[in-house]
């Protein structure tokens, strides 16, 4: 796609971590670390340091990506990297460029010591970090280029729009710049894409508190637009396509090469607008730099109509109007445009003003990129309105519409927002309402609680799975409850606490497993923390070999497992979700609570199959009634009448209540809350779910007498 073969003289497609070479002057690892594990990326930093005369590196900071293009590989797995920690974990290296949200690396080496190392202030105490970093290195400056003063405002919302020169046919640049200065007027947060000689327009206009502008040539939008430059160029000038309607060959699409390559890149901009966030927003919205020739610039400056459309942005908003043609829409083909939407198309959505929340436009960045590529590989062309107008055909319960007049003027959805009257299109009824959840854990706080006993042995046995998965080491919050009898098990299991580095240890005298159980609730519901994950010692991470599964046919190891729980949780609300489907004794297809509530409950619910057992357990236990299925990235889950057992789980701040805080016992034994949580749940009090993955391994190596370890 990129070209990448006309580009290097020779071009490697390998893996990076296994690709050996004898030498370079100069290596650049770009964007490479945070798709690698920690682990390996530091045995892959110091494998390459020696073999080359200087090495750039540079990562993104607290930078959380899943898939994308359904690509897996792009997926970050070091999502908490910053200056500190890179430069703590990665020996050998100084700053070279430090931005708030990015930096870049070069070797600490004598040669490097008098290069400059360039601070962007924008978001960064630009004095603190000054002072900081010279007292280790020199020649600490300012990014001299930035046009932003601190401190910058915080908004709910984020304008985002772009002006260039394309010479355009037919219209005056000068009534581009005389609309787009009324925009200006507006008091909105706005970041602004706009060439150097134009830069002036914005600053006789704006405050810096309030305005972020990206100097951005038309050679940036070739660059950002690069795959697809060729393809449009290719299709603009073909009489084929030009013949599809008589307008066409006349058209700012046909005739100007920046034309579609600077409309179709609005959402990729607005996309990355929503990762730089110098503004701290919620949602952001794309607005044309001329807008104002068709609507009245007051609404935009006296009335604030971008304030008050927020509402309507949830998740995502385009404004649509009626469009009749049995040929073509804008250019792209008409019966492959139905056929893309799946449906008859007869309305197209606007380019001029669309946007949404953070997370809605982050997700929608892979499909309109895909849809992107797939049309103009298939040689389809029409404006990144073709592109939208197909997205809401897709997903009309994320992409909401409000419709125009057949003029396509946005003047009405103006008016009826300032009248109070807007209503947008009604979800079709066999489509279900999706909001699309912010799923950044930046601020989302997690604790790991293990229960162990009396063998040090056991829970290093735990611990070494671990380290398989460095995240689990070091993103969470440890606490090791020692329920240990044994004097010298204690010690030894406080060494480990601190070697390992767990925030907390707390000894017991062996109040039980269920005992443990009830200690880690409560220990949780006063930490603040947002979610736990529970482990005994014998309950390990299975080994990170792909292409492995359980006895019910289900993989055991999911790359980036502690994160997408979490994701889960967010997403879901559950209450607790288990990590594994597939257990020692029983699978979370049979559902278990069946032995355990009592016989008036059994028969109520299973009047025709209500006897236990004389002994043993039952080939024909009812099975589980599961309610959804649905999935985070690669990972897959189902909810409904799960039943609880004492096996590795994460539960949030609410279910922990509900589950043990609530209505505790003396006693209690995983029986006895097994019974109460499954009757819990069918009254619809208690919301669990478990993982379609078994990535627990039940490995216990050493045993220990059943009259020493209690059940309560």
């Amino acid at each position: 796609m990129f070209k990448l073969k006309n580009k290097y003289t020779n071009l490697f497609v390998c893996d990076a971590l296994t690709f050996d070479f004898d030498y370079y002057d100069l290596l650049i690892v770009g964007d490479i670390l945070e798709h690698i594990e920690e682990e390996q990326g530091i045995k892959f930093i110091e494998r390459i340091y020696g073999k080359c005369k200087d090495l750039i590196v540079s990562v993104p900071f607290n930078s959380e990506q899943g898939v994308h293009y359904d690509n897996k590989y792009e997926v970050h797995k070091q999502t908490k990297l910053t200056n500190e920690s890179f430069l703590q974990k990665y020996k050998g290296f100084r700053p070279l460029c430090l931005r708030y949200d990015y930096g870049v690396y070069i070797k600490d080496t004598p040669e490097n010591s008098t290069v400059n190392i360039v601070l962007d202030p924008v978001n960064i105490d630009y004095e603190k970090a000054k002072n900081e970093l010279s007292t280790k290195y020199s020649n600490v400056i300012k990014y001299i280029n930035t046009h932003v003063s601190l401190p910058l405002k915080e908004s709910k919302l984020t304008v985002v729009t772009g002006l260039w020169d394309i010479g355009r046919p037919g219209r005056s640049f000068d009534d581009y710049i005389r609309n787009f200065q009324k925009l200006l007027e507006t008091d909105c947060c706005m970041f602004i894409h706009i060439s150097k000689e134009h830069e002036h327009l914005v600053w006789e206009k704006r405050d810096k508190s309030n305005t972020f502008v990206k100097i951005w040539e038309l050679s940036d939008v070739r660059d950002l637009y690069n795959p697809f430059w060729e393809k449009t160029q290719k299709i603009r000038q073909d009489q084929k396509w030009q013949d599809q309607a008589g307008w066409l060959k006349e058209s700012p699409q046909a005739k100007c090469e920046w034309y579609n390559p600077i409309v179709m890149s609005k959402y990729s901009m607005l996309h990355n607008v929503t990762i730089w966030d110098p503004f701290k927003s919620e949602y952001f919205v794309w607005v044309d730099a001329g807008i104002t020739n068709t609507v009245w610039d007051q609404w935009f400056v006296k009335d604030r109509i971008l304030d008050k459309i927020i509402p309507f942005m949830d998740p995502f908003l385009f404004l649509c109007y009626p469009y009749e043609n049995d040929n073509e829409i804008h250019g792209f083909s008409r019966q492959a445009m139905d056929r893309y939407a799946s449906a008859e198309v007869r309305m197209v959505a606007r380019g001029g003003l669309f946007g949404g929340k953070k997370n809605a436009i982050k997700e929608g960045n892979g499909l309109y990129y895909s849809l992107v590529f797939r049309t103009l590989s298939e040689g389809l062309m029409g404006t990144e309105e073709s592109i939208f107008t197909i997205m809401t055909y897709l997903y009309p319960e994320i992409y909401r519409k409000y419709m125009l007049d057949g003029n396509g003027l946005i003047l009405k959805f103006v008016q009826a927002v300032l009248e109070d009257k807007a209503q947008l299109e009604p979800i079709p009824d066999h489509r279900v309402a999706c909001i699309p959840v912010d799923l950044d854990l930046t601020n989302i706080k997690t604790s790991v609680y293990i229960l162990t006993f009396n063998f040090p042995q056991q829970l290093r046995v735990l611990l070494e799975s671990f380290k398989k998965y460095p995240e689990w080491l070091s993103r969470p919050d440890k606490i090791l409850i020692d329920n240990s009898i044994d004097a010298v098990a204690i010690e030894e299991n406080k060494k480990i606490a601190e070697e390992y580095g767990f925030v907390g240890y707390i000894h017991f005298d062996n109040i039980g497993i269920c005992g443990g159980r009830q200690a880690v609730a409560e220990h949780f519901e006063a930490s603040g923390r947002d979610f736990y994950i529970f482990f005994e010692d014998d309950m390990c991470l299975q080994d990170p070999v792909p292409g492995r599964f359980c006895r019910n046919g289900f993989r055991v190891y999911v790359p980036d497992l502690y994160d997408k729980v979490q994701k889960i949780m967010i997403k879901e609300k559950y209450d607790f979700l288990k990590l594994c489907f597939t257990e020692v004794y029983m699978d979370n297809f049979m559902q278990c609570s069946w032995y355990n509530v009592p016989q008036s409950v059994r028969t109520q619910i299973w009047p025709h199959y209500d006897k236990l057992p004389i002994q043993g357990l039952d080939l024909n236990v009812p099975r589980t009634k599961f309610n959804k299925m649905d999935r985070l990235e690669d990972l897959c889950y189902i909810d409904g009448e799960i039943f609880y057992a004492n096996w590795p789980m994460i539960v949030s701040k609410e279910g922990n209540r509900k589950m043990f805080l609530q209505t505790k016992w003396a006693h209690p034994f995983e029986q006895t809350w097994m019974s109460h949580m499954f009757q819990e749940t069918l009254k619809g009090n208690i919301k669990p779910a478990v993982l379609l993955a078994s990535p627990i391994n039940h490995n216990r190596i050493i045993w220990y007498k059943p009259e020493e370890r209690r059940e309560s």
